[in-house]
């Protein structure tokens, strides 16, 4: 059975459509990497510039004279070092305590497969339809008195790793995955002797790194990128994460200090794609096809 593309084999045999074709291929792929790549670009200079050149018009498209002082001054000005610390306290706490319960429910969910299991899991979906916007009062009046203990976790990272653990979406996307995994390999760790826990742990697990850095990924960045809900947690500015230190002290601060601190609070979400971007990409895929 032959497969139809825009652009016929016999057109790319021919010298001239081979020249049409990778020159509009070429052009495509150009225009797309300038119209992500160019607003990082823009960014990056944007904090080498002076804060006259940053506000001229028309802008400067090169610096005319590169600072980096923009950087040092974001650094020490801002107190960068104690908000990304923070940052990562808190998205390191969230992932743990999502992958750890998430992986749990999916599991049984999946695999134990508990009484009222299908409802449980239609439930849970169907918080998929609840606007964000509108449990943002809720989860912020059971954080300030927890229910039975009766202790407020305001201005402590719990107020921001226990309301990360219900997501609906990772859940489902991990039970998808074990869904996946054939029968067979599990009744045969049952036949040598192995309980729920040790098949989760020594074989469902291991087959499921893609999947588990999919949803790692996920986890991090819903948690460094986040601002309404951290900025209601934390009123005390110095165990603020970045998201909102960089908004209450941006006050009384240089435009090119603002833009440097930004670029510096982006560069980890940055690093981790890229190292692992091969991960994310094969997690995506083998979540997509049936096993």
């Amino acid at each position: 059975m032959s497969t139809r593309t825009l652009v016929s084999p016999a057109a790319l045999a021919r010298p001239r459509g081979r020249a049409v074709y990778w020159t509009v291929f070429t052009g495509v792929v150009l225009l797309f990497a300038l119209a992500f790549l160019f607003p990082v670009y823009w960014m990056v200079t944007g904090a080498m510039k002076s804060p006259d050149e940053v506000t001229q018009t028309p802008p400067t498209l090169i610096p005319e004279h590169w600072h980096i002082s923009g950087y040092t001054d974001a650094w020490d000005l801002m107190q960068l070092p104690q908000h990304l610390w923070n940052t990562v306290v808190q998205a390191a706490g969230a992932w743990f305590f999502q992958l750890v319960l998430c992986t749990a429910a999916a599991y049984a969910l999946s695999k134990l497969k508990p009484a009222f299991g299908k409802l449980i899991l239609g439930g849970i979906l169907a918080t998929l339809m609840v606007p964000a916007q509108a449990l943002v009062v809720p989860k912020y009046l059971t954080v300030a008195d927890l229910p039975l203990i009766h202790t407020s976790l305001l201005n402590d990272p719990l107020g921001i790793w226990l309301p990360a653990v219900a997501n609906a979406f990772n859940l489902y996307l991990l039970k998808r995955f074990f869904d996946q995994i054939p029968r067979d390999v599990l009744e045969a760790a049952e036949i040598d002797g192995a309980g729920k826990l040790r098949i989760l742990w020594s074989i469902v697990l291991p087959m499921s790194r893609p999947v588990l850095g999919v949803v790692s990924i996920f986890a991090l960045v819903a948690v460094w990128q986040d601002f309404l809900w951290p900025l209601m947690v934390f009123s005390d500015t110095d165990k603020q994460p970045i998201s909102v230190a960089l908004v209450q002290l941006s006050q009384n601060i240089q435009l090119t200090v603002l833009i440097a601190a930004m670029v510096i609070a982006s560069i980890p979400m940055v690093a981790m794609f890229l190292i692992f971007q091969r991960h994310i990409i094969a997690g995506i895929s083998t979540g997509s096809t049936k096993g």
